[in-house]
């Protein structure tokens, strides 16, 4: 239930040895910078160096387009028919697959985008894995990191797991649909097909094929000068 396969389908996204022999998904994020520097033949011990030092390790496909302002900050692998909106923002280790956009004054942080996942219009992925063809609505937030920054635990079915990590986002599933200015906190894992309402705020695990409603209570009074 909680291994990368049951989240994504990897057949077709050029990286998927990355996701080898993990047993729980968020464990693949703890592979992606050593994955990443390798794309460039370069060992893992080029991590220790400064980030500064590693910044202008950057791949595009000659096949992507990136807009002008657009900021690459490595190491950063982009793959084919991608696009990159101008004020967008990748900040390594990112590995985009194919046919991913990314829109204007969005960030992606520590993050997998697997194929044709959009990004659209000011959002913020940080230390996630988008499933292919997900698409986060306007303004939807995946957040990384705690208020008091201690280790992040995934709830899921009454089961608590400490991951040893102090930064992880969200793990969608593949054709998940994140509506807009939804919230996902820290540790949050929504399955394939799974549909998030505008404006929720999510933690723990959502199976794949649900829905994920909001109700608000809207009152009206009289206006009284």
């Amino acid at each position: 239930m909680l291994t990368p396969r049951s989240f994504f389908d990897l057949s077709q996204f050029e990286h998927a040895d990355i996701f080898d022999d993990v047993e729980l998904v968020w464990e693949t994020l703890t592979r992606l910078p050593s994955h990443t520097v390798r794309a460039f033949g370069l060992a893992p011990e080029v991590l220790s160096e400064p980030v500064e030092q590693l910044r202008h390790l950057v791949s595009v496909s000659p096949e992507a387009v990136v807009e002008p302002g657009a900021q690459l900050l490595g190491p950063v692998v982009v793959g084919p028919q991608c696009h990159l909106a101008a004020n967008s923002v990748l900040r390594g280790p990112v590995i985009l697959g194919r046919d991913v956009y990314v829109g204007r004054y969005s960030e992606v942080k520590a993050s997998i985008v697997l194929n044709e996942a959009k990004v659209p219009h000011l959002s913020y992925v940080g230390d996630s894995i988008i499933g292919g063809n997900v698409n986060l609505g306007a303004g939807a937030v995946l957040s990384n990191l705690k208020l008091d920054w201690g280790e992040i635990t995934v709830h899921v079915d009454g089961r608590d797991f400490r991951t040893g990590l102090q930064k992880l986002g969200a793990i969608l599933g593949d054709e998940a649909q994140i509506g807009c200015n939804a919230v996902l906190h820290p540790g949050t894992l929504v399955g394939a097909r799974t549909w998030v309402y505008p404006g929720a705020c999510l933690r723990g695990y959502y199976p794949p094929d649900s829905i994920v409603k909001v109700r608000q209570s809207v009152e009206v009074i009289e206006r009284k000068a």
